[in-house]
C-alpha cells in the first residue's frame, strides 16, 4: 500500500513540475481526452460528439463536483470499514476510475432517446407527407427539406433517396432504413408502404396509414411513461444501494467500536469486508449499466 502511495504522489510532483502556472486538474483532463481521442472508437466519438451539440454533457464543474462526490465517498466507505487511511486512498482512485465509464453509458443513453425521437419524427412525417404527395419517393423529399431531422438520421433519409432514384425501386431503400434502425414502428411503415407501391391499394392504405399515426403517438406516450418510471426506481436503487454500504454502521453499533476493531485484526474478516465492498459495487454498476441501456424505446 505504501508503495501505491508513494507513485502516486510522485507521479503528481512530476505532472505539476512539469507545468507550472497551469491547472494540474486541467492538464490531466486534456491529456486523458487526447488519449481517449487517439484509441476510442470511431461510433462511440460519433455519440458523444452529439451529446456535446444537443447541450447535454456535463460540464467541467459538474464533473469536478462528480468527482469529489466519488473520491469523497470511496474514502469515507472504506474508512468506516477498514480505519486505514491507505486503504481508504486506494478505494478513492478506485471510485474515481469508474467516472469515465459511467460518462459512456450516461452518452449511450442520450443519443439512444434522441434516436428514438428522430425515429418517431422520421414515421410521423413521412405518413403526413405521404397523404399529400402520395410517393413514398416525394414524402422522403418533402420530410428531409423539412428541417425537422438532424444527423445521423437525416443523412440516412438523404441516402434512401439516392438509393430509390439509383435503383428505381424502394425496397433497397426500405432494407437499408429498417437494418440501420430496427425499430417496430419503423418496420410497419415500410411494410404498408411496399404493399401500396406493389399492389396499389392506396384508398385502403389511408385508414391503415391513420391507424398507424395513433399507434405511434400511443408508443411515444407508453415510452415516455416509461422514461419517468425507471427514473424514479433509478433514484430509489441508487439510495438502496448507498444504505448497503452503510450497513456497517449497524454492525459496529451492534458490536461495539472496540470488538468491531479487535475483529479487524483477522485477515478473513478483512476479506469478506472487502468482498462486501466488491460485490455491492458490482450490484450498483450492473444497475446503472441497465438503467442506460435499457431505454425501453420499443
Amino acid at each position: 500500500m505504501e508503495i501505491i502511495l508513494i507513485a502516486f504522489i510522485a507521479i503528481y510532483i512530476v505532472v505539476y513540475r512539469r507545468n507550472t502556472g497551469e491547472n494540474v486538474y486541467k492538464y490531466i483532463i486534456t491529456q486523458a481526452t487526447s488519449i481517449y481521442d487517439r484509441y476510442a472508437p470511431y461510433s462511440f466519438k460519433n455519440v458523444r460528439d452529439k451529446v456535446k451539440e444537443l447541450g447535454l454533457e456535463y460540464t467541467t464543474k459538474q464533473y469536478t463536483v462528480q468527482l469529489g462526490i466519488f473520491a469523497g465517498g470511496g474514502f469515507i466507505v472504506s474508512y468506516l470499514y477498514f480505519y486505514n487511511i491507505l486503504v481508504s486512498i486506494v478505494y478513492c482512485f478506485g471510485a474515481i476510475a469508474f467516472i469515465p465509464y459511467l460518462a459512456y453509458l450516461r452518452y449511450k443513453r442520450i443519443y439512444s432517446e434522441f434516436i428514438f425521437e428522430q425515429i418517431q419524427v422520421y414515421t410521423t412525417n413521412t405518413i403526413m407527407e405521404f397523404a399529400v404527395t402520395e410517393s413514398f419517393v416525394k414524402a422522403l423529399e418533402g420530410v428531409y427539406s423539412s428541417g425537422v431531422l438532424e444527423d445521423p438520421v437525416l443523412s440516412d433519409v438523404k441516402h434512401m433517396i439516392d438509393l430509390a432514384y439509383q435503383n428505381g425501386s424502394i425496397d433497397e431503400s426500405i432494407n437499408y432504413m429498417n437494418s440501420k434502425y430496427d425499430y417496430y414502428m419503423v418496420r410497419n411503415m415500410h411494410q404498408l408502404f411496399l404493399q401500396i407501391t406493389k399492389e396499389g391499394a392506396r384508398d385502403a392504405a389511408r385508414e391503415s396509414l391513420d391507424n398507424m399515426l395513433l399507434d405511434i403517438d400511443t408508443l411515444v406516450e407508453g415510452v415516455l411513461k416509461d422514461r419517468m418510471e425507471r427514473s424514479t426506481f433509478h433514484k430509489a436503487f441508487l439510495q438502496y444501494g448507498i444504505l448497503l454500504y452503510l450497513l456497517v454502521m449497524l454492525v459496529q453499533y451492534l458490536l461495539g467500536i472496540d470488538t468491531y476493531l479487535t475483529l479487524l485484526d483477522m485477515t478473513i474478516v478483512k476479506f469478506l469486508l472487502h468482498a462486501i465492498i466488491l460485490v455491492n459495487s458490482y450490484f450498483l454498476i450492473n444497475g446503472e449499466k441497465y438503467y442506460n441501456e435499457n431505454v425501453g424505446a420499443e
